[in-house]
């Protein structure tokens, strides 16, 4: 299983699922995020993409595929596992649904798509990590993680499962110090942090004058020296573009290096 420096991310591409996730490995992404939630992920169109690269002459080693396991209140009509069985059997069938979408026998990362409860874990968070555990047993997953967690529970997960999260994936906000309490709880432990929405999120700090400034001394976009941070503060980064130009940019982020004195800056821009 390779080890992604930079993830695409299939979220709300609908109809063009399938052209932007082959536009996004033509580009040179080696990594494809998506969820078994068809409310905002076409999982299905990702695995048509996959069909072709893979009939194209890519091998399914060269690409770190991840998808979710969404609980029920995060679907609409098109759930795809039955809401009367267990929760256990709910991520089983859920698991099998995407592996059938993708045409896949392997998923290198699954991820609970966010906890039931909170602030803290609940039970039910316990009986779907627990199955995701036994997924990993079996062999069928190459990793496990949680999205959309505080660090309470991540920290919970860490200490207590039998297997800890090897990835979360979270929302980043500049105003929150780049989730800072989240990604120390990831480092303590070894976990990896995937950040989504570093751009969208954080729209006036990619506008602002700091960054503005980095950018033009390097001679990069805005942001592109956000991503760039972000790697320096040990953030996978997610990029959701649907313009080839800016895929392009956003993995020729990792051709310079920040001085420590503009991380730091940037650290705080937001506080």
């Amino acid at each position: 299983m390779i080890t992604p420096s930079f993830i695409y991310g299939t979220a709300w591409k609908e109809e063009r699922t399938t052209e932007l996730v082959e536009l996004a490995i033509a580009s040179g992404f080696k990594a494809i995020d998506t969820a078994g939630q068809p409310k905002h992920y076409q999982e299905d169109l990702v695995g048509a993409a996959l069909i072709n690269a893979f009939n194209a002459g890519l091998s399914r080693d060269s690409l770190f595929i991840q998808t979710k396991f969404t609980p029920l209140d995060g679907h609409d009509e098109r759930v795809p596992y039955d809401p009367s069985k267990t929760l256990a059997a709910q991520v089983r069938q859920s698991f099998e649904n995407s592996l059938a979408n993708l045409g896949l026998d392997f998923i290198d990362c699954y991820l609970l798509h966010g906890p039931y409860s909170h602030p803290y874990l609940g039970s039910s968070d316990w009986e779907v990590w627990r199955e995701m555990e036994t997924l990993l047993g079996e062999g069928k997953i190459g990793a496990i993680g949680i999205s959309n967690v505080n660090p309470m529970q991540l920290r919970s997960l860490a200490v207590e499962a039998d297997i800890k999260p090897s990835y979360v994936q979270n929302r980043c906000y500049a105003s929150r110090g780049w989730d800072a309490e989240v990604r120390s709880v990831c480092e303590e432990f070894g976990i990896v942090y995937q950040g989504f929405s570093l751009l969208t999120a954080n729209s006036d700090v990619v506008r602002g004058e700091t960054v503005s400034k980095l950018a033009a001394k390097y001679d990069k976009t805005p942001q592109q020296v956000i991503y760039r941070f972000a790697m320096h503060l040990g953030i996978l980064p997610l990029c959701g573009s649907t313009n080839v130009a800016h895929m392009s940019e956003a993995l020729a982020a990792e051709s310079f290096e920040l001085e420590s004195e503009e991380i730091a800056l940037l650290s705080k821009v937001a506080a």
